[in-house]
């Protein structure tokens, strides 16, 4: 009696089925049938219901460990009890008050306590938000129009900084950006000071140095803290501003994020995901004299035209107390520490685990963060040389195998564990024991249903 093998998909299929029906309305709503690109899966993403601690649930009722924590803003997990009781009881009280409020004060208190650069603080609704914000400051402050960005950084969706991140390296604008605002930007390589002090001696038009700092795609292609530290001089040295994006790295690389584990303080710096406590949020902060721009005293004195700045879900009380809520913990707790933790013993595990399934390929990433690396050029390449920047942007962003990436998400989640798009995730204080050894084997089945199927 033969025995029908079903391959990856097929076995996907028949664990997410009302997923799949789902997808197939969405795709007569949505442009193709999602809300965010990193949600485009093919064949389908799953629909999720419901989510606690480290753990979500999709409507078919399969259970997964989750690394995509709610795109990074969830260091606590899901559904942390003080964040639900904070925000169940504001609430009550309104969730937008269209006025001034306490909670927006505590809010922005605890950012300047805990950012090193924070000397003002502007709260916006998103990361986006916050950096396009932070590049119309720094051309008003400095009168230049031009910012330089590096290679495959990412600093949201609005035109300036819509290319040069998956494509259009060359700087070409991307469909929809006017050439004008593409000529305004200036790439560099993150991974090589030297060509990074020449193009800004090479143009004395730059306004500001936009940089994720621990590397593109919460450190896929890590940066060196010598990189920064140098980066920070040579931008003192021109005049030129140095901006941190630290919408991801923010309060968790460290409670004062980056820039306090790394001992360099950035002139700004773009804060959303955790500071919002998973709720939409985000802001600007960094030097006085250069959020007065938006101050109407302040740019009067100056003889300033003052910055308009609207946004009307800024600060509202529910982002607000959330917020608190989390910075507190941040602050008071160990959890960046027990998130960053955990990372290091998920990603030391599955690379015994590919150690033992003889698959060269390599997890590897920093803090709170994993990536895994498909190695589609064979190469020699192990995390340590990943870590100590012995390859770039053209060695860890190669396109891997057609279908190579969906079918090890797959995989993994027919397992019990869902890795986020790069493929990677973040982790947070609610990951166990318990959720390390699912993912590990989770990884480990992934590797022998790719095996089967002639992947590797």
């Amino acid at each position: 009696m033969s025995v029908t093998h079903c391959t990856i998909t097929e076995q996907y299929f028949s664990r997410t089925a009302k997923s799949a029906e789902l997808a197939r309305a969405a795709r007569g709503i949505f442009p193709n049938g999602v809300t965010h690109d990193a949600r485009n899966f093919e064949p389908h993403g799953i629909y999720v219901t419901r989510a606690v601690g480290s753990r979500k649930w999709d409507i078919d009722g399969n259970e997964y460990v989750d690394y995509g924590g709610g795109h990074g803003s969830l260091l606590l997990g899901h559904n942390r009890p003080e964040i639900v009781a904070a925000v169940q009881e504001q609430l009550t009280k309104g969730t937008h008050f269209g006025s001034n409020h306490e909670l927006e004060v505590r809010w922005g208190q605890l950012v300047q306590e805990m950012i090193p650069s924070a000397e003002r603080v502007r709260f916006t609704s998103s990361g986006t938000e916050a950096t396009l914000l932070g590049m119309r400051l720094v051309r008003a402050f400095t009168g230049k129009p031009k910012i330089l960005r590096f290679t495959g950084h990412f600093h949201g969706w609005h035109d300036h900084a819509a290319f040069g991140v998956g494509s259009h390296f060359d700087g070409s604008p991307s469909p929809g950006v006017l050439p004008g605002i593409a000529e305004n930007i200036v790439f560099a390589p993150p991974w090589d000071i030297d060509q990074t002090r020449r193009v800004l001696e090479e143009h004395d038009d730059i306004a500001s140095v936009f940089i994720e700092p621990t590397g593109s795609s919460w450190g896929q292609v890590p940066v060196m803290p010598e990189f920064l530290s140098a980066l920070r001089e040579i931008t003192a040295e021109r005049g030129v501003l140095l901006v941190f994006d630290e919408v991801i790295t923010g309060f968790r690389v460290s409670p004062g994020g980056a820039q306090a584990e790394f001992g360099v303080t950035p002139d700004l710096t773009t804060l959303a995901k955790i500071i919002a406590g998973g709720f939409n949020g985000g802001a600007l902060v960094g030097r006085k004299d250069v959020l007065d721009w938006i101050d109407l005293e302040a740019s009067a004195e100056a003889g300033n035209e003052k910055i308009a700045h609207h946004g009307t879900y800024n600060a509202n009380p529910i982002s607000a107390v959330a917020g608190i809520t989390m910075l507190e913990i941040v602050r008071d707790t160990d959890a960046c520490r027990q998130a960053n933790d955990y990372a290091q013993r998920l990603r030391d595990a599955m690379n015994s685990v590919l150690a033992d399934e003889d698959v060269n390929w390599s997890v590897y990433g920093t803090f709170s963060g994993f990536h895994i690396f498909t190695n589609p050029e064979d190469r020699d390449i192990t995390p340590e040389g990943i870590a100590e920047g012995k390859f770039d942007y053209h060695t860890l962003k190669v396109p891997p195998q057609p279908g190579l990436i969906a079918k090890l998400r797959m995989g993994m989640m027919i397992h019990g564990a869902d890795p986020f798009v790069w493929p990677g995730g973040v982790t947070s204080t609610a990951h166990t024991d318990e959720d390390l050894n699912i993912t590990a084997e989770a990884f480990r089945g992934a590797l022998k249903l790719l095996k089967e199927e002639g992947e590797l």
